[in-house]
């Protein structure tokens, strides 16, 4: 997608974001003004904090799963309350966009700054803002029951006997990476293959687990041999010690964006703006890459920044899932795998 040079500016362009690397002038926001934020985001609290101490701004944040977060927001469509909403998934935040709840034509000043992927995947309309890329799920395997003669190298792997009972991953009713990983599966097999690859985990006992939290615990325990969710999680888990090993198949995983949108009827448009510039200027994106626990494990789509070295970069086919493909099968698939495997 061609870069539009001509952006606009937040409202507020005199109430100016302070702190360290944002290179922005400070000045007094008004007591009146206060952020509401829905977020499913581990830096979530980080950013908040930082935003609220550089402006004056109250920030009300609202952290939970994907799913519900979802939820919320649709249950207050006739009376929203929230003026921010970021979590993982473009194809949700599409079909957000495209019921016309999320504000259009507004870019941030910072949006000059994307790379040339980011600038990709900013959706028709400038509905909302990528900030960082993953795998929507890859495959990791516990080290202490796994030996590596045995280890999974593809998708297909997890259906051998050495795997029955002991293969998990999330429900993506719930978690926010795990609608894209499974939309990302049948679209890269096919519906009727990707159908069938997941009545095969189910009948080889595949355990099904609310968010990547519970599904790393099952498998750092040993509750489990292998497992299929984010790999900025597996990540963290393998720097911080646990018997975790990472693979991507060789067939491909999902490139999931996290995105940031602003609601249409923002109780306080201005701050939402503000709020969106701080994140994509460098004092936010340092809190993104250090203070996010395992969600700081991400590829950055702003110039200049750098993932964490520990974060793999070679040897991923990555997927880039048709986002309105994603967005216009959500429902369809969600119930599919809810009426099929989860149950």
């Amino acid at each position: 997608m061609p870069y539009r040079k001509t952006l606009v500016v937040a409202v507020a362009a005199t109430v100016v974001l302070a702190g360290a690397g944002c290179g922005i002038r400070s000045a007094a926001a008004p007591a009146k003004q206060q952020l509401v934020f829905y977020s499913a985001q581990g830096y979530d609290k980080a950013e908040a904090a930082a935003f609220q101490k550089a402006t004056g701004i109250q920030v009300k944040l609202d952290d939970t799963s994907t799913g519900p977060l979802i939820a919320k927001v649709e249950a207050e469509r006739s009376n929203p309350r929230w003026d921010v909403i970021w979590f993982d998934g473009n194809g949700p935040i599409y079909a957000l966009d495209q019921q016309h709840l999320l504000l259009q034509h507004w870019l941030p000043a910072a949006a000059k700054n994307y790379t040339s992927l980011g600038r990709s995947l900013l959706p028709p309309g400038d509905g909302y803002y990528p900030t960082g890329v993953t795998a929507a799920a890859a495959i990791a395997y516990n080290t202490k029951l796994v030996p590596a003669s045995q280890a999974p190298a593809t998708w297909h792997d997890l259906l051998k006997p050495f795997f029955r009972g002991a293969v998990a991953m999330n429900n993506p009713a719930i978690s926010g990476p795990t609608y894209p990983f499974v939309a990302g599966i049948l679209h890269r097999m096919g519906a009727k293959k990707g159908d069938a690859f997941f009545q095969d985990l189910k009948a080889n006992g595949l355990k099904i687990y609310p968010t990547n939290g519970h599904t790393l615990k099952a498998l750092v325990t040993g509750a489990v041999k292998v497992a299929m969710f984010q790999d900025s999680a597996e990540t963290k888990a393998m720097v911080t010690g646990d018997p975790v090993r990472i693979v991507y198949p060789p067939a491909g995983v999902t490139m999931l964006p996290s995105d940031m949108a602003i609601n249409a009827h923002a109780p306080d448009l201005a701050a939402a703006k503000q709020f969106v510039q701080f994140v994509l200027s460098p004092a936010g994106q340092r809190i993104m890459l250090t203070e996010g626990g395992g969600d700081s494990y991400f590829n950055p789509l702003i110039k200049g920044e750098k993932p964490n070295p520990a974060r793999p970069q070679q040897g991923i086919t990555w997927q880039n899932v048709p986002v309105a493909w994603q967005a216009a099968k959500m429902n369809g698939i969600q119930k599919w795998f809810l009426d099929h495997i989860t149950r």
